[in-house]
Protein backbone atom coordinates (compact mmCIF):
# COMPACT_ATOMS: atom_id res chain seq x y z
CA UNK A 1 0.00 0.00 0.00
CA UNK A 2 1.24 3.53 -0.37
CA UNK A 3 2.28 5.74 1.68
CA UNK A 4 -0.43 8.60 2.75
CA UNK A 5 0.62 11.64 2.05
CA UNK A 6 0.73 14.48 4.57
CA UNK A 7 -2.36 16.35 4.78
CA UNK A 8 -0.47 20.17 4.65
CA UNK A 9 1.35 19.10 1.98
CA UNK A 10 -2.26 18.79 -0.21
CA UNK A 11 -3.94 21.19 1.11
CA UNK A 12 -5.21 23.09 -1.78
CA UNK A 13 -3.85 26.44 -0.34
CA UNK A 14 -0.41 25.17 -0.14
CA UNK A 15 0.14 22.18 -2.70
CA UNK A 16 0.82 24.56 -5.40
CA UNK A 17 3.40 25.70 -3.47
CA UNK A 18 5.30 22.14 -2.43
CA UNK A 19 4.46 21.07 -5.90
CA UNK A 20 6.62 24.10 -7.77
CA UNK A 21 9.28 23.75 -4.99
CA UNK A 22 9.71 20.05 -5.26
CA UNK A 23 8.44 18.63 -2.05
CA UNK A 24 5.34 16.91 -3.39
CA UNK A 25 5.10 14.41 -6.27
CA UNK A 26 2.88 15.85 -9.06
CA UNK A 27 1.77 12.61 -10.16
CA UNK A 28 0.87 11.09 -6.94
CA UNK A 29 -1.07 14.88 -6.20
CA UNK A 30 -3.31 14.08 -9.24
CA UNK A 31 -4.10 10.25 -7.67
CA UNK A 32 -5.20 11.82 -4.73
CA UNK A 33 -7.12 14.27 -6.50
CA UNK A 34 -8.77 11.54 -8.79
CA UNK A 35 -9.42 9.24 -6.01
CA UNK A 36 -11.66 11.77 -3.89
CA UNK A 37 -15.18 10.97 -3.97
CA UNK A 38 -17.57 13.58 -5.63
CA UNK A 39 -19.75 14.43 -2.81
CA UNK A 40 -21.14 17.93 -5.11
CA UNK A 41 -24.85 16.44 -4.16
CA UNK A 42 -24.18 17.56 -0.48
CA UNK A 43 -23.21 20.75 -1.12
CA UNK A 44 -25.70 23.59 0.79
CA UNK A 45 -26.13 26.95 -0.52
CA UNK A 46 -24.77 30.09 1.75
CA UNK A 47 -26.13 33.63 2.34
CA UNK A 48 -23.97 36.09 2.90
CA UNK A 49 -24.73 40.00 3.30
CA UNK A 50 -21.72 42.63 3.42
CA UNK A 51 -21.92 44.95 6.64
CA UNK A 52 -21.81 49.04 5.76
CA UNK A 53 -18.42 50.44 7.02
CA UNK A 54 -20.94 52.59 8.93
CA UNK A 55 -22.49 49.50 10.99
CA UNK A 56 -18.73 48.28 11.53
CA UNK A 57 -17.55 51.07 13.10
CA UNK A 58 -20.80 51.12 15.36
CA UNK A 59 -20.05 47.22 16.49
CA UNK A 60 -16.72 48.66 17.26
CA UNK A 61 -17.70 51.46 19.32
CA UNK A 62 -20.15 48.95 21.79
CA UNK A 63 -17.53 46.38 22.08
CA UNK A 64 -15.98 47.39 25.44
CA UNK A 65 -12.21 47.47 25.69
CA UNK A 66 -10.23 45.50 27.84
Amino acid sequence: MAEALDPKLVDKRTAERYLREGILDPKGYERLLKSLPDIAEKAQPVQTSMADEDEIEDSEEETPSE
